[in-house]
């Protein structure tokens, strides 16, 4: 139901391997970027995903490394591509900050040929379609205004053929009807009630994405049964202090939180420069083993009956791959702090 495609992994700021906070969430003909780091227009263009139908940006919080971006981004977006409109989700906090960003520096003095909406997000469902619903709910991090998104497909009863077929309900719009609950009247005058053809409500795929946190025990009932869990690891086990003074989580918190929750596959992403990819997986899967470390253009599928399926992609040419490679070495000495202003 849904697909994820991660456009930045890293923390704070850029590295040679790793872009800034942002990533898509791809679901049916809907495109959603959550968060906006420096350099993202670049990674979508890398990607071949284009930005076409990208009008929905959802913030989590408004530190510099997962906004920067959206300058370059709203540019390009309102002066080459055919959007009818453009919508940036957020907490009031966060949109202060964008709107400064957009109004006083990218667009100062211009009549925007779009109308870009800034939304202001309370906790609960702010989107919903026909098949799916994205909510927000509040995280702990450092300053106010801080969300998390939940994408949740909605629930379905499956249509029992056999019954149907036992029943003499033709093919065409009468199996319509009763898989839109609406009862159908057979040509022989029996009526079918969608009771007598559908099976027990199948729960949908569910997405939760945390953004940067500093504490978990809080948020566990948004994050519980999840099937894909996107969290952030800045830090390893050691330098706990670390994550705590700056309002992050380690891998082992992740980890934790994701056992704790009973989701089915994490996946782990926002890494310092201070620590190898590799590290931070043994972590993690110590605890929880179902553990992924994403790198940028890593795509993953979310569904209902099959899970989360890392994906394939022959989008990303070979040097990207290249580029994603783990560190040799990590660096050390890296304060992580300076753009999350």
């Amino acid at each position: 139901m849904f697909e994820l495609l991660f456009l930045g992994t890293s923390a704070s700021a850029p590295s040679i391997h790793r872009g800034l906070s942002a990533h898509l969430v791809i679901a049916r003909d809907y495109r959603f970027l959550i968060d906006c780091g420096e350099g993202t227009q670049r990674q979508i263009l890398r990607s071949g995903v284009g930005f076409k139908r990208l009008n929905r940006i959802l913030i989590t919080h408004s530190h510099l490394d997962h906004i920067l971006g959206l300058a370059g981004l709203l540019s390009t977006l309102v002066r080459w591509e055919s959007l009818d409109e453009l919508e940036i989700y957020g907490s009031r906090w966060a949109l202060d900050r964008v709107q400064d960003l957009i109004y006083r520096v990218v667009f100062r003095n211009e009549r925007l040929p779009i109308p870009i909406h800034l939304v202001d997000v309370q906790e609960g469902v702010f989107f919903e379609t026909r098949d799916f619903t994205v909510s927000a709910f509040p995280v702990t991090h450092r300053g106010a205004g801080c969300l998390g998104y939940i994408f949740q497909e909605k629930a379905r009863r499956p249509f029992l053929v056999e019954r149907a077929e036992a029943l003499g309900v033709p093919f065409g719009p009468e199996r319509a009807k009763l898989v839109r609950g609406e009862s159908i009247t057979l040509a022989d005058g029996r009526v079918v009630q969608p009771d007598d053809v559908l099976g027990s409500e199948v729960r949908g795929a569910r997405y939760v994405h945390t953004g940067d946190v500093g504490r978990t025990d809080d948020i566990v009932e948004y994050v519980r049964g999840a099937h894909a869990l996107v969290t952030e690891a800045t830090y390893l086990s050691a330098d706990a202090e670390l994550a705590q003074q700056f309002g992050h989580m380690t891998a082992a918190g992740a980890a934790q939180l994701a056992a704790e929750a009973g989701v089915q596959t994490l996946i782990l992403t926002h890494l310092s420069r201070r620590s190898r990819e590799r590290d931070v997986l043994a972590e993690a899967q110590a605890i929880f083993p179902n553990t992924y470390v994403a790198r940028d253009f890593d795509r993953f599928s979310i569904n209902k009956e099959r899970g989360v399926t890392k994906l394939v992609s022959e989008q990303v040419d070979s040097r990207a791959a290249l580029e994603s490679a783990d560190e040799s070495e990590p660096l050390e000495l890296l304060d992580d702090s300076p753009l999350e202003l």
